[in-house]
């Protein structure tokens, strides 16, 4: 299994990323990651919250007058 707890890993790790994507593209890259996990977390607290029942409303007819 991997072991990350050597700074060397981590050094090499970001050396290979860099690498792969570019200077340029990591802002591009770990902004997208970020706005991505805010919509997971958004929406994950959203079906945390209870769901609200719309009272049930009787059919009553309203009746209007003609007023010419």
């Amino acid at each position: 299994m991997l072991d990350f707890s050597s700074p060397m890993h981590l050094i090499l790790i970001v050396l290979v990323i860099v690498l792969l994507f570019g200077g340029k593209k990591i802002p591009e890259l770990m902004k997208g990651i970020g706005q991505g996990m805010k919509e997971f977390k958004k929406a994950s607290q959203l079906d945390d919250e209870p769901v609200k029942k719309e009272p049930e409303t009787k059919d009553t007819e309203i009746k209007t007058s003609d007023k010419k």
